[in-house]
């Protein structure tokens, strides 16, 4: 039996990058898949490939971001896991970030997780049964590099906002938990390589130099973890956001 027989699951950002990698564990694992994505192209090419559901969704408009739940219930009656994967990752330091960047990086890495997460333990909540939700954190969550201001603020709220719901909702059996992810082998990571960074094509080897593990992250071992925590195997692990990263926080050399 696959760890997500009959559930059904909900990708938001779920259609490259992490969230791609997602959705194809999740119907590897039996899930009955629904994923939300800004483009239409390679959301509807990934549901092609996967079999999963594709509805197109920007999700820093809030309606949007409760799409996808409106969509999985519409297809399967209910959702039973949610995981949040969208991110933006543009560059802004405390003195330069725009009024229009920081609410640009809050409407798509704390709010739209927020009201994805408000849409669906409705749901739960409404049918009195359980469920699990996942959050796509960062290290940044922890400090971050100077020219991550407003992302690392909003992932640092995505924290807090996962241990405020999951307490709030462990009586209604709702497990929520955020896995904080760092630098990450993605289309997505490599395009911000090389319009903020002036990479070239060797920047992954490069990179892995200089990482205790000698890799970047995998999106495909990232999305095995975020499985499990969807599953009834994470047990009643609930309120935890998890380090999936090569440094340890709080430690120095």
């Amino acid at each position: 039996m696959g760890l997500l027989d009959t559930k059904v699951v909900l990708v938001n950002g779920g259609s490259q990058g992490v969230g791609a990698a997602v959705v194809r564990a999740a119907v590897r694992e039996g899930g009955s898949v629904v994923l939300t994505g800004r483009r239409d192209d390679v959301g509807a090419a990934l549901a092609a490939e996967t079999g999963a559901r594709f509805v197109r969704a920007d999700l820093a408009d809030p309606v949007q971001a409760r799409a996808g739940v409106d969509a999985a219930v519409a297809a399967y009656g209910r959702v039973d896991c949610l995981v949040n994967a969208a991110g933006l990752t543009s560059r802004g330091s405390l003195l330069n970030t725009s009024p229009e960047l920081f609410d640009a990086h809050m409407a798509v890495n704390l709010r739209a997780p927020f009201f994805a997460m408000q849409a669906a333990v409705a749901d739960m909540t409404a049918r009195e049964a359980p469920g699990t939700i996942v959050n796509i954190g960062s290290n940044c969550a922890d400090g971050g590099p100077p020219h991550l201001a407003p992302y690392s603020a909003a992932k640092a709220g995505l924290a807090g906002l996962t241990r405020n719901a999951a307490h709030a909702h462990r009586w209604d059996r709702i497990r929520i938990n955020t896995l904080n992810i760092g630098w990450t082998d993605t289309e997505g990571e490599d395009a911000t390589q090389r319009a903020f960074h002036g990479a070239g094509d060797d920047w992954r080897e490069q990179a892995a130099k200089g990482l205790p593990m000698g890799k970047l992250g995998q999106p495909d071992e990232i999305a095995d973890f975020v499985v499990f925590l969807l599953s009834e195997r994470s047990g009643v692990v609930t309120g935890s956001v998890l380090d999936w990263d090569q440094t340890v926080p709080g430690a120095s050399d």
